[in-house]
């Protein structure tokens, strides 16, 4: 499952303009030009993908506990943990991984 759910994560943030797969803390993170926007993660056995989000929408999405979490870190700074074990809904993933993108990108790149 968890390779599945990486392949899935991958093609969704590489298809975003200037997308580009590196490493962070020995997991897969995708960055636009030098800045995190999605941190893929199965430290607790879960895998999940972490994404850089505002505290609204962060706040919004947890709610929704079963699928949504605050992760470690980077969570006070309003990124949201997404499970990806259960049947995660692609595409809302894919908006938020887009939203995610928008926040890092540089604005000469959002023209």
């Amino acid at each position: 499952m968890t390779g599945n759910a990486l392949d899935r994560l991958r093609k969704i943030c590489l298809a975003l303009p200037e997308a580009a797969e590196g490493t962070s803390v020995h997991h897969p993170s995708f960055k636009v030009r030098s800045k995190t926007f999605v941190m893929f993660a199965d430290g607790n056995g879960r895998p999940a993908a972490w994404i850089k989000s505002t505290i609204e929408t962060q706040t919004e999405l947890l709610a929704e506990a079963d699928r949504f979490f605050k992760p470690p870190y980077l969570g006070p700074k309003g990124w949201v943990g997404v499970y990806l074990d259960h049947s995660p809904d692609w595409t809302e993933i894919a908006e938020l991984v887009n939203d995610g993108w928008r926040l890092a990108a540089p604005k000469k790149l959002l023209r």
